[in-house]
């Protein structure tokens, strides 16, 4: 099954997110990983193992940046494991962190992810270009935005979706993050500043777009003994879920994402959960993109498909809403340092099941939580269940 040990969060931390932080690297590692060991009571020399999530060596500009990150991750003489599966690595680090303590082989578990993308010249969409096909689709000169933008209209196009109700989504999350301390766009924004935004590629515009940033998101993994001894509030992972799809994106219908829902479906029967949009009381779904909220909603099973952009627009989705989506601001509004970003909504969701969100808490008694991730080439998705 899937281990013998119930494994606890206890405690989390956040950098700011920003363009061109000037801490390095190893300086933002070790600016959250503190965070998260002081919030959590405890010390490096009571973590066990450490695993380090961070996205490629290209936008650091460092050979084998997973060796260079350990020591300020504070995995110098302990185990260590560094893992990388692009957009979907910051969801993806807890699970590994899980899985070094439920398998009973550690007992308390330091998950750090790093992203430091301004040091990428002239931009960070340069170390894209060759994780295209070389025959097939580099020749096209294409680059993220531009098969984001086809798998946005797709989704537009197979469920009569109007940009007026995609934009919903970065009015709604910009907001948000105006209540997040280490927010990078916040911002009260409308519709119509959506719609009359630079044109990046058809539909995508540069208001339907998270940012390039720097920051670090670290958490506390411990095992049901160890958690007992620190905190009278631990947050349990009860579900865990991953799922790879074919890097062959031209294959398949991008309308929806069967990757994240298979991933889903993994993390739910884990869990238990039934019926999701009655039993998960919040989730940050990734969104680095509007559209992507939206999209990935549907993937997780959390409405019908097509039917997230009517929930939307009936305020479902807001913070007082029957289905708090991204309350923390999310990519959009709280910036996308490509790993620390998934791990951050974790990190959020952790907070709300413990009533420590601040302005950004949502109303209730909120127990049972969701984050997901999504990377690659549209092909896979990671995600995690917490229950309080």
């Amino acid at each position: 099954m899937f281990g013998k040990k119930r494994v606890a969060i206890v405690g989390a931390g956040l950098t700011l997110f920003r363009r061109r932080l000037k801490e390095t690297g190893k300086e933002l590692s070790y600016e959250a990983a503190k965070m998260a060991l002081d919030a959590a009571g405890m010390e490096l020399r009571d973590m066990k193992s450490v695993v380090m999530g961070t996205a490629p060596d290209a936008f650091d500009g460092v050979h084998m940046k997973g060796e260079y990150l350990a020591d300020g991750a504070g995995a110098y003489h302990k185990p260590y494991t560094r893992v990388f599966v692009g957009g979907g690595t910051g969801v993806f680090t807890p699970l590994a962190g899980w899985w070094h303590v439920a398998s009973g082989q550690f007992d308390t578990c330091l998950v750090v992810a790093e992203e430091k993308m301004s040091s990428c010249y002239p931009h960070p969409q340069y170390a894209f270009t060759t994780i295209f096909d070389p025959i097939l689709e580099r020749p096209l000169g294409m680059n993220l935005i531009w098969i984001f933008a086809l798998e946005m209209h797709r989704y537009m196009h197979k469920h009569n979706i109007k940009k007026e109700q995609i934009a919903l989504v970065s009015v709604k999350n910009k907001r948000n993050a105006l209540d997040h301390p280490c927010a990078q766009l916040a911002a009260n924004i409308t519709v119509e500043d959506v719609l009359s935004s630079e044109i990046m590629a058809w539909p995508v515009q540069r208001l339907d777009v998270s940012p390039t940033s720097d920051g670090a998101a670290a958490l506390v993994l411990a095992s049901e003994d160890v958690a007992k001894e620190v905190t009278d509030n631990p947050v349990w992972i009860d579900g865990v879920g991953w799922c790879i799809d074919s890097t062959l994106w031209t294959n398949r219908d991008l309308y929806y994402p069967d990757y994240v829902e298979c991933a889903a479906r993994m993390a739910y029967k884990m869990a238990g959960i039934k019926n999701p949009p009655k039993e998960i009381d919040v989730a940050e779904p990734y969104d680095p993109f509007d559209y992507k909220e939206l999209h990935h909603m549907e993937g997780l099973l959390l409405c019908k498909k097509g039917e997230a952009p009517k929930l939307t627009a009936e305020g479902v989705t807001q913070r007082d809403g029957d289905l708090p989506i991204n309350p923390s601001g999310g990519l959009l509004g709280v910036g996308n340092p490509i790993a620390a970003a998934g791990l951050m909504k974790v990190c959020e969701i952790f907070w709300q099941l413990r009533g420590e969100a601040g302005k950004r808490q949502i109303p209730g008694d909120p127990r049972t939580g969701l984050a997901q991730a999504w990377g690659d080439l549209m092909q896979y998705g990671s995600v995690i269940v917490l229950r309080r």
